[in-house]
């Protein structure tokens, strides 16, 4: 019996860890499977959202093919040599996402390459004729000076925006001929095979840049001023409605991450960098549109600059909802006509500017229409047709309390401060005799509590005061709108944009709406 039982109890354990296994296996490729197609769903989650990267990539490797070629093939490697190495090196680093950027890098590439063989030949060929020992040291002394003379040059603002790639080519190709040229013999065989690589891969890209589906730095610039614009217009209106709904806010808590208001303003604000590149990339791109008009990268920089000034205007309203007085939403239901008005209007007027840059065309005449000025009126009316809203139940006691407050306070040591304020608010004795008892003695002193929020609590403030300050933004907001349209008229001057014609706006408008409609896009 206990042979048979000890028999069953292993097979039954053998079963179980069998079982366990395969939970294990079993978990463990759910599991893997899980993370496939997670990643699955991220690349092609990058190529959907913006399908240029993948030509992009093709590109590339179709480049590094291309110039392997030159190790590959017999003939090739024959007559360039261990050098053809060089041609993959330079596609790797020249072959950029813009064509601008490709141009900027494989010119600056080729110039500090010449410029580099040039001097390092003839600076060989004054060594020749010395001896051994002078040719070291005129190679040192060549190799110091010609270093840092380019290192210090890379200081310059200008060199260091536009050349800065060039004159580190330039350094090390100077530094690597002319070394070597102390131990080799023929050293225009070396610049003349480095050139000739230089060149081929240079020229590789700047084919592949420029014919092969371009995405031009200009086009990115134009398209990402359009964006910003959107963007703004967007936040302004959100705000505004997000301001006067009936749903709770979540104030004090940072949620800007996820929320939608903070997306649409934020790549404005990071803007100054990606401005300056893709500006800085367009002004080495050739005139490749159909009239060959000039792209005014210089404009789009100062439109740029105008629109993150305006945004930081956005910044300060949409702070408005997260503070930590608010005005009650019996109070903001008088106003909230004429703000969503306002608001709707300064919208309007954004997105027809982004609308004229996208088409290329002059902005509307009537880009600040009647129908802003009259929102403006009617704010105005409205503010003024509660004057006791921004006063207060006892507006000059409440401010001659606050500043004998604040006045007596300062005089007074912290030690003795709690036991010495005197006030007529109830809250503030309570904060007082509460903050008393459980007063902490740290290092000898004693803490100093805060005293203005409490302060503030006990003045009586008006309610309406947290909108003031809502309303003067929403102000502020279409008084900067003007800078945004002079620029937007400048940069359509400059640009040659085509004139405003009534008709084709009509035609922009229907098909906007045609798009807004689609069963896609969400209803309201």
């Amino acid at each position: 019996m206990c042979s048979i039982d000890v028999a069953t109890s292993s097979v039954s354990s053998k079963y179980f860890a069998t079982d366990v296994l395969k939970n294990r296996v079993g978990v463990y490729m759910e599991t893997t499977k899980k993370f496939l197609g997670l990643t699955c769903q991220k690349i092609l989650k990058v190529g959907r959202d913006d399908p240029r990267r993948a030509i992009h990539s093709v590109k590339v490797g179709v480049s590094l093919t291309l110039v392997s070629l030159l190790y590959l093939l017999e003939p090739l490697f024959n007559g360039i040599g261990q050098n053809a190495i060089w041609a993959v090196m330079t596609v790797v680093v020249v072959l950029e996402f813009t064509a601008g950027a490709t141009l900027c890098k494989g010119l600056n590439r080729g110039l500090g390459t010449l410029l580099a063989g040039s001097l390092a030949f003839l600076f060989e060929y004054i060594a020749r004729e010395t001896g051994k020992v002078f040719c070291a040291i005129f190679i040192g002394a060549l190799v110091f000076l010609i270093g840092a003379m380019s290192t210090y040059l890379r200081f310059f603002p200008t060199v260091k925006k536009n050349y800065d790639y060039g004159v580190i080519i330039f350094l090390l190709t100077f530094n690597l001929i002319t070394i070597s040229s102390y131990r080799v013999e023929d050293v225009l065989k070396i610049a003349r095979e480095r050139l000739y690589t230089m060149a081929i891969g240079s020229g590789v890209c700047i084919v592949m840049s420029l014919f092969i589906f371009p995405n031009w730095s200009g086009e990115n610039l134009h398209n990402f001023s359009v964006s910003k614009i959107e963007g703004l217009a967007k936040s302004i209106e959100a705000c505004v409605n997000e301001y006067f709904s009936d749903r709770e806010t979540n104030v004090g808590k940072d949620n800007s991450m996820e929320d939608p208001i903070y997306e649409n303003y934020k790549a404005v604000l990071d803007s100054k960098s990606t401005d300056e590149t893709l500006a800085l990339h367009t002004s080495w791109e050739p005139r490749h549109s159909w009239h060959c008009d000039p792209i005014p990268w210089q404009q789009y920089v100062k439109l740029g600059a105008v629109l993150r000034h305006f945004g930081y205007t956005v910044v300060a309203l949409h702070g408005c909802l997260r503070t930590e007085i608010q005005t009650p939403k019996s109070v903001r239901l008088l106003f909230k006509d004429p703000c969503t008005r306002l608001a709707t209007e300064v919208s309007k007027a954004l997105m027809e500017l982004a609308d004229s840059i996208r088409n290329r065309r002059q902005c509307s005449p009537e880009v600040l229409s009647d129908h802003l000025h009259q929102a403006l009126q009617d704010l105005d009316t409205a503010l003024k047709s509660q004057p006791r809203l921004f006063l207060g139940p006892n507006g000059p006691n409440n401010t001659a309390n606050m500043l004998a407050l604040v006045a007596e306070s300062t005089r007074l040591k912290p030690e003795k401060q709690l036991s010495s304020v005197k006030t007529e608010s109830s809250a503030l004795y309570e904060w007082k005799s509460k903050r008393v008892s459980k007063q902490l003695e740290v290092d000898g002193r004693f803490l100093r509590p805060t005293l203005s929020k409490i302060a503030i609590t006990s003045l009586e403030f008006s309610e309406a005061l947290p909108f003031a300050a809502f309303a003067a933004l929403l102000v502020e907001a279409v008084a900067k709108l003007d800078l945004v349209i002079e620029e937007v008229e400048e940069l359509g001057r400059i640009a040659c944009f085509k004139e405003f014609d009534d008709h084709v706006i009509v035609e922009v408008d229907e098909k906007s709406k045609m798009e807004i409609n689609l069963p896609s896009d969400p209803v309201e």
